[in-house]
C-alpha cells in the first residue's frame, strides 16, 4: 500500500476495506466501512463509522474531526497522510515513511481505559453467541446417544 493515493473527488468519500468503498483497504486492521471523509469546501472532515480499531488523526482518537493538509490519519494499523495541491515537494515526508504498521497495544494504554484501550462502559467487547457451534454439539450428543442405542438394541437381539 506504500505510496498508494486517492484523489478527494467527490463530495463525501467512504474508506474501508469492502469494495462497495470509493477507497478501498484490504487489510484486517481497517474495517469494512471505517470511516468517510467529508470535503466541505476547503476543510476535510473525517467521521468514524464505528470502526472496530478506531480512526485517529496526530495520534488522537477521533469520532469526528477536521484534517488538516499534512497531518496523519490512522485507520487500524494503515497511516496516510492528507496532502494538497499546494505543498511544496521539499515540505512533504516521502510516502514510503507511510505505510501499514505492526503495533500492539501497550499496558498503560489499557490501563487508561477510553483513552488508548477499550471503552468497557460503551461499546465494550463481548462474547458472541456461537450457535453453530451450540447445533453442531447437540447434533453429535444425539447421534451418539442414538448409537449407542442402535449398539445396544444389536446387542440384545444377538443374545436371544
Amino acid at each position: 500500500m506504500t505510496g498508494r493515493t486517492h484523489e478527494l473527488k467527490a463530495d463525501k468519500t467512504t474508506i474501508g476495506r469492502l469494495e462497495d468503498n470509493a477507497f478501498q483497504i484490504a487489510e484486517p486492521s481497517v474495517s469494512s466501512h471505517h470511516c468517510e471523509v467529508l470535503v466541505k469546501g476547503s476543510d476535510v472532515l473525517v467521521r468514524d463509522l464505528d470502526s472496530t480499531n478506531g480512526t485517529y488523526i496526530g495520534g488522537e482518537k477521533v469520532s469526528e474531526k477536521n484534517l488538516k493538509p499534512g497531518q496523519i490519519l490512522r485507520l487500524g494499523q494503515v497511516e496516510m497522510r492528507l496532502e494538497t495541491d499546494g505543498q511544496s515537494a521539499t515540505s512533504k515526508k516521502p510516502l514510503d515513511q507511510t505505510l501499514a504498521m505492526q503495533r500492539g497495544v501497550s499496558l498503560t494504554e489499557l490501563e487508561q481505559g477510553g483513552k488508548g484501550g477499550f471503552d468497557t462502559a460503551s461499546k465494550g467487547f463481548s462474547r458472541k453467541d456461537n450457535r453453530f457451534n451450540r447445533i453442531f454439539w447437540v447434533a453429535v450428543a444425539v447421534f451418539g446417544f442414538l448409537l449407542l442405542a442402535a449398539i445396544a438394541y444389536l446387542v440384545l437381539m444377538v443374545k436371544q
